[in-house]
């Protein structure tokens, strides 16, 4: 392997320079794909059975990079099984992401997909609940710090990231399941690049010091991801 992972590594990922939207909504089912074998909704899901359970009422949930709206539809799932009303919503700045949510036939409860920047969207009602997942490690450091920053400002309740770990475990793991699975090679490649561009707890400690977030939890998920999360406290 080979791999330095007490830096973050300057490196590209293909997925969002595609040539064609046919390749990039098959990247979209493969990562989906990635997501349910890694048990990438859990955590999510888990943040929101904290939230519901401490603030009683309709939820406003917004999605940050939605993708084509998986994490919704479970989300959807979800408020139907406890009964619970939601107003969803999913922001991505690739119109080809929203373009792929819009396909797929509207949950119950509907959701609604926006194409924009996250630092250019402008809620029109502050949502309860901000969540992003497999988000950050896009984004440079400063840019992730403004993140955090304005998810803090934004959010009424609280907000969630979920996003991977920079560790050689899960760098080797991918690797493994890219062996044996009919992935694109978009998709086999970037997941690499993800690992290696992820950040560790001590990065987010730092991160959310520098964000001035007053409060928040900082945890290792199994399988090979971290999380963020920030809860108002009941009121």
């Amino acid at each position: 392997m080979g791999h330095d992972f007490t830096h973050r590594a300057d490196l590209d990922e293909e997925m969002d320079s595609l040539a064609t939207y046919p390749e990039y909504r098959r990247c979209l089912h493969d990562l989906d794909s990635v997501s349910r074998i890694v048990l990438a909704h859990r955590p999510t899901l888990a943040f929101l059975d904290d939230v519901a359970a401490d603030h009683a009422g309709p939820l406003r949930i917004l999605d940050v990079a939605c993708g084509d709206g998986s994490m919704l539809r479970r989300i959807a799932g979800w408020a139907r099984r406890r009964k619970l009303a939601v107003e969803l919503t999913g922001v991505d700045l690739n119109p080809w992401a929203i373009q792929a949510a819009r396909e797929f036939r509207q949950p119950t409860p509907p959701i609604d997909y926006v194409a924009s920047n996250v630092f250019d969207y402008q809620p029109p009602v502050k949502p309860d609940v901000i969540l992003s997942a497999h988000f950050t490690h896009h984004l440079p450091e400063s840019d992730v710090v403004r993140f955090l920053a304005w998810m803090e400002s934004t959010a009424r309740l609280g907000w969630f990231v979920n996003d991977l770990h920079r560790h050689p475990n899960p760098y080797r793991l991918f690797g493994l399941l890219g062996r044996i699975a009919p992935w694109h090679p978009v998709i086999l490649s970037d997941g690499l690049i993800s690992i290696r561009r992820a950040f560790t707890m001590e990065d987010w400690q730092r991160m959310a010091c520098e964000a001035a977030i007053p409060e928040c939890t900082i945890a290792e998920q199994f399988p090979a991801r971290v999380t963020v999360a920030s809860i108002q406290p009941r009121r």
